[in-house]
């Protein structure tokens, strides 16, 4: 899973989402790529569910990138515990997926294979997506 290796701070602000992405929106590395159209958090289950989607499809014809990480983490206390105490501990990692923002690029395939890679990822991800091309 993805985990970011070393964080400057243990717990965090939760993220804000509000806004449309001003970078990450372009095709950079491959042909094909799926891109929000809506904001959400994205965490890092989803995103491993999405990726191996993905790559069961292709079996070993393309490359694919992953163009969010989850850096963000999100905290839970305990059900049963009493107010006050403090914030609790990380309990999962979050990327802040803005609309217009690329989530995955493709490359080495055909289009039509490409475009229904992307449509099986898009099922895994709480955001809604399209697929495009460079």
């Amino acid at each position: 899973m993805l985990i970011p290796k070393k964080l400057k701070r243990r717990k965090q602000h939760r993220p804000d989402v509000r806004g449309v992405a001003t970078s990450n929106n372009s095709v950079a590395f491959g042909s094909y790529a799926l891109k929000a159209l809506t904001g959400g958090w994205v965490t890092a289950q989803q995103l491993e569910s999405a990726r191996r989607v993905m790559s069961k499809f292709v079996k070993r014809g393309g490359k694919i990138w992953i163009r969010v990480f989850p850096h963000s983490p999100i905290t839970a206390k305990g059900s049963q515990s009493t107010m006050g105490g403090g914030k609790g501990v990380p309990e999962y990692y979050v990327a802040v997926v803005k609309p217009g923002s690329i989530l995955f690029e493709m490359e080495g395939i055909n289009e039509k294979q490409a475009k229904e890679a992307m449509e099986l990822a898009g099922y895994k991800l709480p955001v809604k997506s399209k697929f495009i091309t460079r």
